[in-house]
């Protein structure tokens, strides 16, 4: 299993002092969308610039225009991108189009997906390279969200996938369990005081599980 390192901060500068510290520990850097909206698409080139033996990761969450976004975030270096899985077929195959072209990838993310196992399915056979079970920051604060429910639409969707949404080192264990092909670790690395500690700590984590 892999593991990603989504960078929700706002400024290039403070993107490349985070990836600097985690690189050593994790196989996909992912710049935010808030990181994106805010710095731009060159964020994306200094960071693949900056680690061109990662896999660079841009979180557009796109809604439309499939091809166009895909195709500025592949010429700025991306490897990934991402669409959002509520948008409508013809926009995740615009998306697609602009992988194949480039060689690189499109991950649809699941975010506010009700039936996420049915559509992921559906997205797959569009062409995505694999699809993100995802819980977003708001609704990991909402009453009754439990981690669980992600890794268990993982595992019924029968297809390649990742799970975002508040993993740590105590729950990577049973990311892996599921059969995820990534795990995505935000907050658990960026606010930590040492931020290569905690990229290490969940790299022993997956290893540890791994022997298990």
């Amino acid at each position: 299993m892999q593991l990603q390192f989504a960078m929700d901060t706002l400024t290039t500068e403070h993107a490349l002092e985070l990836a600097g510290k985690a690189a050593p520990y994790v196989d996909v850097i992912e710049l935010g969308t808030p990181l994106i909206k805010s710095a731009g698409l060159s964020a994306i080139t200094a960071v693949k610039d900056a680690h061109p033996d990662k896999i660079v990761f841009a979180d557009l969450k796109t809604m439309d225009t499939g091809e166009l976004e895909a195709d500025i975030a592949f010429k700025a270096g991306a490897d990934l991108v991402t669409v959002l899985g509520v948008a409508g077929d013809s926009t995740i195959a615009g998306a697609v189009k602009a992988a194949k072209q480039h060689g690189k990838g499109i991950v649809v993310d699941l975010i506010g997906v009700p039936d996420k196992a049915a559509r992921a399915k559906e997205v797959t056979a569009l062409g995505a390279e694999f699809v993100e079970m995802h819980a977003g920051l708001d609704e990991q604060a909402e009453e009754g969200f439990t981690f669980e429910t992600l890794l268990r639409d993982g595992e019924v969707s029968g297809v390649d996938f990742s799970v975002a949404g508040g993993i740590t080192t105590d729950t990577i264990a049973a990311v892996q369990a599921s059969g995820a092909r990534v795990a995505v670790a935000g907050s658990a690395i960026y606010s930590a005081d040492d931020v290569a500690a905690a990229a290490s700590a969940l790299r022993d984590a997956i290893t540890a599980s791994a022997a298990a």
